[in-house]
């Protein structure tokens, strides 16, 4: 439900700023979160029913609480009591565990679902969010209707939340968060809010505080000077951001990408399939705009839009640029189908958006003498990249890995494991020359393996090792090749010290068996025993 206390009458607004925002504050968001996410966990029992109601967390060994709703606060309740002290006053206080990890994801689905209104929806953390309505309210008919199609659709959800309209962030939040009496205009209601409004550290607004500045307006009224020597010039940039005197821009959750197509519905639509199939029309016209622009899409996003407020965001990733609807559907059905929980269309989406946040150069694509397109350009089914972004998308992006070779001869930073669906460019690996041994195992041991050495003193080569409780004689050696450490890069003295000279041998056992052990350190350099180490084994 919305609050009230929210104040959009701006008459008028700083001529120098044309931008416009909206400002959401849930301030029972994490007790909304649970009615709404857990209804099994919050309902009471019967005799419990309308309880006041608080989450707890551990604070320097103590338990307080870090929200409260609406009940608890009517009868004295505020967020930083002790448990012990609310039981006190209250003893049939219902409280849950606080979970601020499932209030971020919330906040950031709800941040989600605001993106109907405008692309440039940020977080207010901890419990707002800030919309740049700028050149969007027209579409919905006025800022207010804005607003209110918001409000509207929040407080069907069962979320309880406060709104404000501003020439900035901070100033919409200010508005939000706290009532302000009726003013003519958007800087005199500023002036008016207590010095909370401007969200300084406590020490700071209670320092405002004792000096005898209660309001914005009376901290506006004091020198800038003597407000920073005495106060910090965090208190003066808070208030010239407040009072739009400096700007700030705002951080989206979701950068805005170069194509956005959607498709609104006019009455909600209650089967998923046909909203899987309106994202593959969608998909055919984005298909058609790379196609001008020459490029191909590696990133895909689709949103959902349910017509309670919710959003169902799902993104897709290709290991070469795509434009074929079929091959990027066919990411998605992947990546629904590896959902724990389905998309639940509830009373229905009303909006389907497909966006392309990262596109690049991909030529003509030719067709097949048989006929037919020809599909090598790009990650089409039956190929390696087809196989690799199927896998990606259905086991995660980090599941599936590819090396990349790496510029240094350390032999365990030689080369990294990316997310295989990250093109890079192309690099050669280091390839032994022709009728030699290769110089690197086909297995490394992260980190290597600690053995037992016989060797000659000082640097004289292995004779015999143990590893794994097993005795190898060395019938063969190849050694030793220096490796010295990277001494050009800034380390602190522990990892210097860590960092020593490397003397590595291919040896070969009486078996046959081939390894690769090092000699950690020289002796006489500050390293009175060397250890060794297997650190490979060779095919």
């Amino acid at each position: 439900m919305a609050l009230p206390g929210g104040w959009s009458g701006i008459v008028t607004k700083d001529a120098s700023s044309n931008r416009r925002f909206l400002a959401l504050w849930f301030p029972f968001l994490p007790l909304d979160r649970l009615r709404i996410a857990e209804p099994a966990r919050w309902s009471p029992p019967a005799e419990q029913g309308g309880l006041p109601t608080a989450t707890v967390e551990k604070v320097r060994g103590a338990m307080r609480l870090s929200a409260v709703d609406a009940d608890a606060l009517a009868l004295g309740i505020s967020p930083g009591m002790t448990l012990a002290d609310a039981r006190a006053r209250i003893p049939e206080l219902r409280v849950f565990d606080c979970d601020p990890y499932a209030d971020q994801d919330w906040l950031e689905r709800l941040c989600d679902g605001a993106r109907r209104y405008t692309p440039m929806a940020a977080l207010d953390p901890p419990h707002g969010l800030a919309l740049d309505i700028t050149g969007c309210a027209h579409l919905f008919g006025g800022e207010q209707e804005l607003a209110d199609d918001a409000l509207e659709r929040l407080s069907h959800f069962g979320m309880r939340v406060r709104h404000a309209l501003g020439s900035t962030p901070e100033a919409a939040h200010a508005l939000a968060r706290f009532p302000a009496a009726p003013a003519p205009d958007e800087a005199s209601a500023l002036r008016r809010l207590p010095v909370a409004a401007l969200r300084l550290e406590d020490e700071s607004e209670l320092a405002l505080r004792r000096a005898g500045l209660k309001t914005v307006g009376d901290v506006a009224s004091r020198p800038s000077a003597a407000l920073a020597a005495r106060f910090g010039a965090e208190a003066v940039d808070a208030l010239h951001r407040l009072l739009g005197e400096a700007a700030r821009p705002l951080d989206p959750r979701h950068v805005p990408p170069a194509i956005a197509l959607e498709r609104r519905f006019p009455e909600p639509v209650a089967r998923t399939a046909y909203a899987l199939a309106v994202l593959e029309e969608l998909a055919g016209e984005a298909a058609g705009r790379l196609a001008e622009r020459g490029q191909g899409g590696r990133r895909f996003a689709a949103t959902f839009f349910r017509s309670d407020g919710m959003a169902f965001p799902l993104r897709v990733e290709t290991s070469l640029p795509v434009r074929d609807p079929k091959a990027v559907m066919r990411l998605f059905r992947e990546r629904i189908d590896s959902l724990s929980d389905p998309i639940d269309p509830g009373f229905g989406f009303d909006l389907v958006r497909l966006a392309v946040p990262a596109a690049e150069p991909l030529g003509p694509t030719q067709l097949a003498l048989e006929g037919g397109e020809e599909r090598s350009r790009e990650g089409g089914e039956g190929t390696v990249s087809g196989l690799v972004d199927a896998l990606s998308t259905r086991a995660g992006r980090h599941r599936i890995l590819r090396l990349a070779p790496c510029d240094t001869h350390i032999p365990e930073q030689a080369q990294l494991a990316l997310p295989a669906v990250e093109a890079r460019a192309p690099a050669a690996w280091d390839a032994p020359e022709a009728g030699e041994p290769p110089l690197r195992p086909v297995h490394l041991f992260d980190p290597p393996q600690r053995i037992d050495v016989m060797a000659g003193i000082p640097e004289g080569p292995p004779v015999q090792f143990r590893w794994r409780r097993s005795l190898h004689q060395i019938a063969r050696y190849e050694g030793p090749e220096r490796v010295a450490p990277e001494w050009w890069r800034d380390t602190t003295p522990r990892e210097a010290e860590a960092r020593r000279t490397r003397d590595y041998f291919r040896v070969e056992d009486a078996r046959g068996r081939r390894f690769w052990i090092f000699r950690n350190g020289l002796y006489g350099d500050a390293t009175p025993q060397p250890l060794w180490y297997l650190h490979g084994l060779f095919a």
